[in-house]
């Protein structure tokens, strides 16, 4: 695994790196807000609670009241501290109901990448791009390559890539993940005008 480099901070990429919960929230937040924050986003929630690690059953069972009143805390853990917060419940409960607690059993417990695939897109939070997203982060940064996890994670799992979270490693991947996504923004938006 090369050192992470998700969330621009040493503290909080080493949590990522070796929290598999905090890597999967990081995920789960990585949506309307810059990528940096979405993955320092578990680092924050962890500071706020006085732990070390995320303990799934123990985010499962916070008060959905006060972990929206944490996430919102300045600075936010995101834009959308309350839907955000009640979804990170809802993550976590999953984990904790179907993998006893343990993040990594969803990927250690995969047959090969087609179910990898499916355990990641059946989480609350994870449609099938972000499953596949996450799946190609697994291989290409945390050698969990289950047979067929590059075709699962479809183009994010190519070998060169430089379309997301999966393929950051560095300042210049970083700007060149930010072109890309920044090109299919326009792309898209070019492609509803012109109905």
């Amino acid at each position: 695994m090369s050192q992470l480099y998700l969330a621009q901070d040493p503290a909080a990429d080493e949590m990522l790196a070796t929290d598999p919960f905090a890597l999967l929230l990081g995920m789960l937040l990585d949506q309307q807000i810059p990528l940096e924050k979405a993955f320092i986003g578990p680092y924050r929630l962890a500071e706020r609670l006085g732990v070390d690690r995320l303990d799934p059953a123990a985010v499962a069972d916070h008060d959905a009241d006060d972990l929206a009143r944490i996430f919102a805390m300045p600075i936010a853990i995101h834009r959308f501290p309350g839907s955000m917060a009640e979804r990170a419940r809802k993550l976590a409960r999953a984990v904790v109901d179907d993998y006893a607690g343990d993040a990594a059993a969803i990927w250690t417990g995969a047959a090969d990448g087609a179910d990898l695939l499916r355990r990641l897109g059946a989480l609350p939070g994870f449609g099938k791009q972000k499953a596949q997203i996450f799946t190609a982060l697994l291989g290409k940064q945390f050698g969990v390559r289950p047979d067929g996890w590059r075709a699962a994670a479809g183009p994010y799992g190519e070998e060169g890539s430089l379309r997301s979270v999966a393929d950051i490693v560095d300042a210049a991947s970083l700007v060149r993940v930010r072109e890309y996504k920044k090109q299919m923004k326009a792309a898209a938006k070019a492609a509803g005008g012109a109905k």
